[in-house]
């Protein structure tokens, strides 16, 4: 029997009809293998959103935090949101669901866990000059409104994304990547 880098040719025609969003070294594995390396792999960050009004950025964030090793979203508010912006990305992580924001912030504060809001509001600080603290969750909200005021008012922390252009804010699945990777950059990539 050929082998090819350790696979064997059936090996390989299994991989290439595993159609799933996953990553080669996944390919061709059962559902529930793929979640126990995902979590032996994951980082403590965690990430929320905050009752986005457009779904299609809920689905971007969702797949942002798998691509970086979340292993928990929480969404507050809205239940229903479209998921085929996650790409199937959320089947991987568990996504746990509040109706209110302060049942949000009891069980933050249960789990020793900063809130951190990532929004351009007035009273944040810039993402390259502060200090992001490990065990967090990192908070985004909807693309034109933004993080509630009553949120924000309950954030450890408002960091916003330096911006150098004319337009006022980056959309909310482009942020929540730039936030989540420099988050990854100072805790596991140094």
């Amino acid at each position: 029997m050929h082998r090819f880098g350790g696979l064997s040719i059936d090996d390989i025609i299994q991989n290439m009809n595993d159609t799933r969003n996953v990553t080669d070294e996944l390919k061709g594995l059962e559902h529930s293998d793929i979640v126990q390396i995902l979590d032996e792999r994951g980082v403590e960050l965690e990430v929320a959103v905050e009752n986005l009004e457009r779904d299609f950025n809920m689905g971007t964030i969702i797949r942002n935090a798998n691509a970086f090793g979340v292993r928990k979203v929480y969404v507050i508010g809205r239940r229903q949101w479209n998921k085929r912006g996650a790409m199937m990305t959320d089947k991987y992580l568990d996504v746990v669901y509040y109706r209110e924001i302060d049942d949000f912030v009891a069980d933050m504060k249960k789990d020793s866990r900063d809130i951190i809001a990532i929004d351009n509001i007035d009273g944040s600080v810039k993402l390259s000059t502060t200090d992001i603290p490990k065990r967090c969750v990192m908070v985004f909200g909807s693309e034109g409104a933004g993080i509630s005021r009553e949120l924000a008012n309950k954030a450890a922390k408002i960091v916003e994304i330096e911006q150098l252009g004319s337009t006022r804010s980056v959309n909310v699945g482009v942020a929540s990547g730039i936030a989540m990777y420099a988050w990854l950059e100072r805790h596991h990539l140094q």
